[in-house]
């Protein structure tokens, strides 16, 4: 795929550029309560901006239904990237609308807009290919070159990640192939051991990436609320925690592969428990109490791993040499179950290897619980995107990115 950099060689000055990114932030009314991801796109809307170009940034947030929806609005993204950007950005209240077309035709060389948020759109998520491909038709009236640079998103197979840069010269942006470059080091040279640490609500949601992981990784760590499937597939009484019995049959199936391919597939010694989930408004005390893995009460809740169980993946992650790491160890927003998240976390900061957040929650645990993100080796803004992306699937935004 073309690079940024080869684009820019090319020459971009008065060229009208669309960036694709990914500002879906989290937000608590209209207060960011993490802006990593705009963060994220920084260096290529400055690279842009620095070389002449017109650039109209564009994004998801949330998953409003196809209409406009305030709750939903881009507008605090927007204020929050012109500060990072120390420049002034317009923001057109629409999508493709007369604001946003009167916003891009005001912008002069050097100038940034952002357009409001595509899902106010039903094209934009659209099933059907002419739906979708009419409203790329109608973003490409706004742009004469496409740069993808919304990581979080490649793996829809949405009108402006997937169908838009069929319609445009396209280039891949600065967060884009950093994390592909990261993602490589996962999948085809990987220096070992390397260990993968999974954790998280669902174990559905991982069962993908366990089963491709099971060929390639050294050690598998499991926790967060998936393994407490793994727990009572194993036999142990998990209380009234978290269970997918639907997916015990196929978490058996993966421990008996384990065993015989020789992965070392380690779960839980211990966990603390709760009498229900917490209340994540007031982080009251909840009434945690650490047990081991095989003597959860029948009326108690495993809400993180326990003390013994961080100690023990602390010490499989410590002779590693790649280390990644998805999903947190258990509820850690509340002070009395973010230990586990904290212990996995402070692992990778104090091993040697080449560590990789895989985004999601474990990157926003990364900046919650305090932690110096430049201390790690990459923290991905994208983690349902990378897990795909180690599962082997085609990601349709890659995909519409190569020559």
């Amino acid at each position: 795929m073309k690079t940024i950099d080869e684009l820019l060689a090319e020459g971009v000055g008065g060229k009208r550029v669309f960036v694709r990114a990914d500002l879906n932030v989290p937000l608590a009314g209209t207060a960011i309560t993490d802006d990593g991801r705009i963060r994220a796109v920084v260096p290529t809307v400055k690279a842009l901006a620095a070389a002449g170009a017109r650039v109209v940034v564009a994004s998801h947030l949330g998953r409003p239904k196809g209409a406009p929806d305030p709750a939903f609005s881009l507008a605090p993204a927007a204020a929050r990237l012109g500060e990072l950007l120390d420049a002034d950005v317009a923001f057109a209240t629409d999508t493709v609308g007369e604001s946003a077309t009167s916003t891009v035709a005001a912008l002069t060389d050097g100038q940034v807009a952002v357009i409001e948020n595509l899902r106010f759109n039903a094209g934009e998520t659209s099933k059907d290919d002419a739906e979708r491909g009419a409203f790329a038709d109608q973003l490409a009236a706004l742009a004469d070159v496409y740069v993808g640079d919304g990581f979080g998103a490649v793996h829809r197979k949405h009108a402006s990640v997937y169908d838009l840069p069929a319609r445009l010269p396209h280039a891949a942006g600065y967060l884009i192939a950093s994390e592909v470059a990261v993602l490589k080091k996962l999948t085809e040279d990987v220096q070992r051991p390397y260990v993968v640490a999974l954790g998280g609500a669902k174990v559905s949601d991982k069962l993908a990436v366990i089963d491709q992981l099971l060929g390639k990784a050294d050690r598998i760590l499991i926790g967060g609320g998936m393994a407490y499937t793994f727990l009572k597939a194993k036999g142990y009484e998990i209380g009234t925690s978290l269970l997918q019995e639907d997916q015990i049959a196929a978490v058996n199936e993966y421990i008996e592969r384990a065993e015989k391919t020789g992965v070392e597939l380690v779960l839980p010694v211990d966990a603390v428990v709760g009498p229900a989930f917490p209340d994540l408004k007031t982080k009251a005390p909840a009434g945690a109490a650490a047990v081991g893995a095989d003597a959860i009460p029948a009326d108690q809740m495993g809400l993180d791993v326990g003390p013994e169980t961080g100690t023990l993946y602390a010490s499989k992650i410590a002779d590693a040499a790649t280390v990644f790491w998805n999903g947190p160890m258990g509820v850690f927003e509340h002070p009395d179950f973010a230990e586990g998240t904290k212990a996995v976390a402070q692992a990778l900061l104090d091993s040697k290897a080449f560590t990789v957040v895989g985004g999601g929650d474990s990157a926003a645990a990364v900046r919650i619980l305090g932690f110096d993100e430049n201390a790690f080796g990459h923290i991905s803004t994208g983690g349902g995107a990378s897990l795909e992306y180690l599962e082997g699937k085609t990601l349709p935004g890659l995909a519409a990115l190569e020559d």
